[in-house]
């Protein structure tokens, strides 16, 4: 059974305000300068901490490193790489630590136009987003970046030979070392990555419970596709972790997990929804 019509909107929900539309570039003028001057704020603070942050974001390797008993340290492959560096942690950290302030600034500028309902219903979602977020990466920084860099940290085999010392020999003859030395530059874009995609996959709660809000998406239509999503989840997870089948399980676990979590959401919004319409009468029993 669903509902035909939708309740008819009262006008005294609606903010008394209006402004034409100088004074609404006006406005998206201001919230703009003031997210752009928090993220520089932000970004300035966390070069004065980049340090930190650095190392921070690189006890995922030094811990496998350590496991194998190797010395952690990553290599500077340009002159100017290690300002680069010190950039790039400050833009990835300026950004984060800024985002309240940029989701707030953003809500002040769309909140006037909003029915108080719909303000109700968004807000909600505005704070659920960078939690889940903040979730996703913590997951991947502490789950899933152990277990890849331990999976790629495999594929060495020596130690390689130092100057003045004797080669390693097999039994069919010296065998070449392969041993660990990355550009601190490409391990940062790596760690960024996996952070970022785990970040944005736990969003999915958060995008599907809105869309069921707005209508876009029903419980039975999500539970109808769910073997498309699970092959889709299956394809996610052999992307983006590497290819040892307990990352994998893990990523598919905690993805397809979320999207069951979605579901129930869905469904106690729409029993919400159909409460409502029942007590104002316009709840419509579909005809078999």
């Amino acid at each position: 059974m669903s509902a035909k019509p939708k309740p008819a909107r009262n006008p005294d929900d609606i903010d008394d305000h209006s402004a034409p539309l100088i004074e609404h570039l006006v406005e998206l003028r201001t919230r703009l300068i003031w997210s752009v001057v928090a993220f520089l704020v932000a970004m300035v603070l966390c070069y004065t901490v980049w340090n930190p942050i650095y190392n921070f974001l690189t006890r995922p390797i030094c811990s496998a490193l350590e496991v194998r008993g190797q010395e952690c340290g990553l290599i500077l492959l340009k002159l100017q790489e290690g300002f680069f560096v010190a950039i790039q942690i400050s833009f990835l950290g300026g950004f984060m630590l800024a985002f309240p302030i940029i989701a707030f600034q953003l809500w002040r500028f769309v909140a006037p136009g909003l029915y108080r309902r719909e303000k109700d219903a968004f807000l909600p979602f505005l704070i659920a987003s960078p939690v889940m977020f903040f979730l996703g990466a913590a997951f991947a920084y502490y789950v899933i970046l152990p277990m890849a860099y331990t999976f790629f940290l495999g594929f060495q085999q020596g130690p390689l030979a130092l100057p003045g010392e004797a080669v390693t020999e097999t039994a069919t003859g010296p065998m070449a070392g392969i041993v660990f030395q990355g550009s601190v530059l490409e391990y940062l874009s790596l760690t960024t990555k996996f952070i970022l995609a785990f970040g944005i996959s736990f969003q999915l709660p958060v995008a599907l419970t809105l869309m069921g809000k707005a209508g876009l998406v029903s419980a039975e239509g999500m539970i109808s596709v769910r073997r498309y999503a699970i092959l889709g989840i299956l394809v996610l997870a052999a992307v983006v972790t590497p290819p040892d089948v307990i990352s994998q399980i893990v990523l598919f676990v905690v993805i397809y997990g979320l999207y069951e979590i979605s579901i129930q959401l869905v469904k106690r919004i729409e029993k919400q929804r159909e409460a409502e319409l029942r007590a104002q009468g316009l709840w419509v029993e579909d005809e078999e």
